[in-house]
């Protein structure tokens, strides 16, 4: 029956047999309940916004007329004539809603500090970041050409840039030595490391806020990557999709930002066509169901074919209506994002101290939904196997889905990434007392096995020391027998 489908169909390149996807097999099978399955598992691998739906929410019972599609028709950007109904559902033109991009264009200005502008007529509209990043690789790169992509980074990508499009991903190999920050020497390593792979590199990929890491990028990184491309004459896909959940300092800078002051922009190349930024809204404003994706891009030939790829993952005219209303109310745009970012700090602090709580530690971060959580220390030994087996009983004893390090591909055994939005508080405080149970339990374990082996130590060099003693002894009571 394989032979008749086609080779995409017949054999497991999409990925899901990584941990990432298994767990949440696992997690689906096993779901946790307050109330009717409290010994569950919780679901700590899915990097969902879910703290500030309620000011949506609010917006929308203060404003139920837009749900009726019901408008000020002077403001409205489709056609006077009928009722709004009929035009939103005969509307089909790929090019996106004009009202719709406007509002999204300012809303990345607002994000970026007003510091950078951009023209919604070099936005395409895409199925959510998913359909972003592919479009971009179809658009970028031949099957068998790779982008360079620093490490840890967000399993999915897997998926998402390599399963149809066969484009390869080479990794950038970022340590914790640095705190994972992306260095020359990485950059020119990977890169001779695809060429010795016969590969041709088109790009680099990068998510900035970093996910897994939780991280922005500093300026001095921005400008190591923009130097790199600019000599190896290869485009940059920033992804930035956690843009507006940066909640502590350092503050987030857009690979656009970074170009602005660059020193080499200004000689003569053409870096600024081969820089496309992703953006979507279901991590800023928690819409991952409302399928709202973007490409940014100065390159009209990208945006040209992107579009026309666009076709086959439309947002709905109905999405984007009521999408482009809430946008438009400038003060509850400005305000959702100022307590969002509110929420988040006070979410992760939340997380932090009970993971510190329970003698675990956390890279520092200031942005996304999740920290990058240190348990090398509750390994078996420092390998991935160890931390497979570790992954294991979390997610079949104490019960909780995380993402192991090696799902993210990252060279160091013994991390992995703790989502914390997704859920209640009370849910978290039942997930973290379940790692602090789990953790102190393994330290325990070890403080007695140590104690145990110091013990038999001691009292197998006690019968040493005694054994020669007692033969000595013995001897001396003989000899002054006969004496």
């Amino acid at each position: 029956m394989q032979q008749m489908l086609s080779r995409k169909a017949s054999f497991n390149f999409h990925g899901e047999d990584s941990p990432y996807f298994l767990g949440w097999k696992e997690y689906e099978k096993n779901s946790y309940h307050e109330v009717h399955n409290p010994s569950g598992i919780i679901q700590m691998g899915l990097a969902e916004n879910q703290l500030s739906i309620d000011l949506l929410e609010s917006w929308l019972a203060k404003n139920a007329s837009v749900t009726h599609f019901k408008e000020d028709r002077g403001g409205s950007s489709l056609p006077l004539s009928s009722s709004l109904f009929r035009e939103l559902a005969l509307f089909q033109d790929y090019h996106g809603l004009p009202a719709f991009k406007k509002e999204l264009a300012e809303l990345m200005e607002e994000i970026r500090g007003s510091k950078v502008r951009f023209d919604p007529n070099k936005l395409v509209l895409t199925a959510g970041a998913t359909a972003a990043n592919e479009t971009l690789m179809f658009c970028l790169a031949e099957p068998g050409e790779a982008f360079l992509i620093p490490t840890p980074y967000y399993p999915g990508f897997d998926r998402d840039v390599k399963w149809r499009t066969e484009v390869e991903l080479v990794s950038i190999h970022c340590s914790s030595l640095n705190h994972f920050r992306l260095t020359k020497h990485a950059l020119e390593e990977a890169y001779q490391r695809a060429q010795k792979q016969k590969l041709k590199v088109k790009g680099v990929l990068i998510t900035n806020p970093s996910n897994p890491l939780g991280t922005t990028m500093s300026k001095d990184e921005l400008n190591h990557l923009l130097d790199f491309v600019i000599s190896k004459k290869i485009h940059i896909v920033s992804d930035e999709i956690y843009s507006g959940t940066v909640f502590d300092s350092p503050s987030f800078i857009s690979i656009t930002q970074a170009l602005l002051n660059h020193k080499k922009v200004h000689a003569g190349n053409d870096i600024s066509k081969r820089i496309h930024i992703v953006y979507s809204l279901s991590k800023d404003l928690g819409l991952p169901g409302f399928r709202v994706g973007m490409i940014y891009s100065e390159n009209e030939a990208i945006i040209s074919a992107a579009t026309k790829m666009s076709s086959f993952g439309l947002v709905s005219s109905q999405t984007q209506f009521l999408l482009s209303n809430i946008l438009s109310e400038k003060n509850f745009r400005k305000l959702y994002m100022k307590e969002n970012q509110k929420r988040l700090k006070k979410r992760h602090e939340m997380m932090v101290s009970g993971l510190e709580n329970a003698g675990i530690s956390c890279l520092k971060s200031n942005a996304g939904l999740f920290c990058w959580v240190d348990m090398r220390h509750l390994l078996r030994s420092n390998t991935f196997e160890a931390e497979m087996e570790l992954w294991e009983k979390i997610i079949f004893e104490v019960k909780l889905n995380i993402s192991p390090g090696s799902s993210c591909h990252c060279t160091e055994p013994g991390w992995f990434r703790i989502c914390f939005a997704n859920m209640s508080t009370e849910t978290l405080n039942v997930a973290l007392q379940r790692i602090k149970t789990f953790a102190v339990g393994i330290c325990e374990d070890r403080i007695n096995y140590q104690q145990a082996l110091c013990s038999s130590k001691k009292s197998s060099f006690n019968k040493w020391l005694l054994h020669p003693l007692s033969l000595w002894r013995n001897h001396q009571d003989h000899e002054s027998k006969y004496r």
